[in-house]
């Protein structure tokens, strides 16, 4: 939440490597106009499109995302209106799409500072939590890939690069 993933994603579109990708960016703002309700206040429904547009996502070959399961995950685990039991089996259910996903790159949260977009909360004990749940999904259930990347956009875009 709140790390840079958006601003990687539309800057690793600009390179030539990236050009025949189809580029999925963050769709928040969009999925609250419709009604669907965020953060802390999300709703097992709500969490059920934010995977079925991750599940679409993955169809496509050749997709660079700033949004996972992962991500899908922290936040359903998070969300307040949802119980523990149908998180579990909403979370367990989603991870059988984790082995389609050729490299994860984790983007610390370390050094960036929280950042208000109008959409998410900017409330950053929220944000530990997400990054939290994030860091023990990936754990749990692990991708075949996964890249741990922090600094700056360049940074990171050389970590990238050094392991595709």
């Amino acid at each position: 939440m709140s790390v840079g993933k958006t601003t990687l994603v539309k800057a690793l579109a600009e390179l030539e490597q990236f050009k025949d990708y189809y580029i999925a960016t963050e769709r928040s703002k969009y999925l609250r106009d419709l009604g669907i309700p965020l953060n802390t206040d999300s709703s097992l429904a709500g969490q059920f499109v934010f995977l079925a547009e991750r599940a679409s996502e993955l169809l496509r070959e050749n997709m660079l995302t700033d949004r996972t399961i992962w991500d899908v995950a922290a936040f359903t685990f998070s969300a307040k209106s949802i119980d523990w039991f149908a998180k579990r089996d909403f979370v367990e259910a989603a991870m059988h799409l984790r082995t389609q996903y050729d490299v994860v790159f984790y983007i610390s949260p370390e050094g960036v500072e929280l950042e208000d977009n109008g959409v998410r909360t900017i409330d950053p004990e929220y944000r530990d939590k997400i990054d939290w749940v994030i860091k023990e999904s990936l754990e749990e259930f692990k991708p075949n890939k996964l890249i741990y990347i922090k600094g700056t956009t360049e940074q990171r875009i050389a970590t990238i690069l050094q392991n595709i």
